[in-house]
């Protein structure tokens, strides 16, 4: 049985988040260079910094680290080199490339849970399934470095993630949004504690709304009240472990005219009719940086012990 440690985060905390539409890679903005991670002692910690100083990183990916945490975020949510871990909708695969090295370092398991092609048609179903194809080759030609890794796929339609209680962690970034644009975030919660080990874990990091502003149940400004998702969790079995104010950015209202896209590093400046609003000045949000973000660790409970 797994037992979590919770690591204090290491980095300064100036927050700072991007979300992207399924498939779509992010426009990158390297406004600074990342602070390298001090490891504490272990071989584990040591192995989570060598996976993010990887030469197979681009330096466009290594700028957002900055703003991502992504030594600081893995250590709260205490993820194991030995560990078996789905990451739901990888995207482009950033963390990925954080993930299957650090995993393939120490025996342990990456499964990419990416979108499923069943829920779409025609043109869209082929182009989903061309950045699909191109994820998995990014990780295919080299072994020695990513592992062999294994695929799953959720959707609102989709069937379990992967055997019952056979997963030791469950991670999402910046999603909890897009399952709400289709009414099915509750699946996410329940798909996931199927799918994990008693002990198991769920993080979760997903763009902030302040509690005082009214939640768009369909969350298209792209912000989420974290009530809401520890609601989720609570309602699929979850225990509430602790949250982290690493990815936080108190200058962020979430009150934008293109909601979380206002800021960087979509930086959208026209709505979808090519509108932009009276007195738009870019550079205040640029000048906010990315957004405030949540960051949520949950526990599926142990078993009671036989008596």
């Amino acid at each position: 049985m797994k037992t979590h440690q919770f690591f204090v985060p290491l980095m300064s905390a100036l927050a700072l988040a991007a979300c992207s539409n399924p498939g779509t890679p992010e426009t990158v903005e390297p406004i600074t260079e990342p602070t390298d991670p001090t490891p504490e002692a272990g071989v584990e910690i040591d192995a989570l910094a060598t996976a993010i100083a990887g030469s197979w990183r681009s330096a466009e990916a290594k700028a957002r680290d900055a703003f991502r945490h992504p030594y600081d975020t893995l250590t709260f949510f205490d993820i194991q080199a030995s560990d078996t871990v789905i990451e739901i909708w990888p995207g482009g695969g950033w963390y990925s490339d954080i993930l299957a090295p650090y995993l393939a370092s120490g025996g342990g398991q990456f499964i990419a849970a990416v979108w499923d092609l069943e829920v779409f048609e025609g043109d869209r179903r082929e182009r989903i399934s061309e950045r699909i194809e191109a994820y998995k080759q990014n990780y295919a030609g080299d072994p020695e470095t990513f592992g062999v890794l294994n695929y799953s796929a959720f959707s609102a339609q989709s069937g379990p993630l992967a055997e019952a209680n056979s997963i030791d962690a469950v991670l999402t970034f910046r999603n909890v949004h897009n399952w709400m644009s289709g009414d099915y975030e509750t699946k996410l919660f329940e798909d996931a504690f199927a799918a994990l080990k008693p002990g198991g874990i769920l993080g979760v990091v997903e763009h902030r709304l302040p509690s005082s502003a009214a939640q768009d149940p369909r969350g298209r400004t792209g912000y989420v009240h974290e009530d809401f998702v520890k609601s989720l969790a609570s309602s699929a079995g979850f225990e509430f472990v602790a949250a982290s104010e690493t990815n936080a950015n108190p200058a962020d209202s979430a009150d934008h005219p293109f909601g979380v896209w206002t800021l960087p590093p979509a930086s959208r400046q026209t709505d979808r009719e090519g509108n932009t609003p009276d007195g738009f000045d870019p550079q205040l949000y640029l000048e906010i940086g990315e957004s405030d973000r949540m960051t949520l660790l949950f526990k599926k409970p142990e078993l009671e012990d036989a008596d």
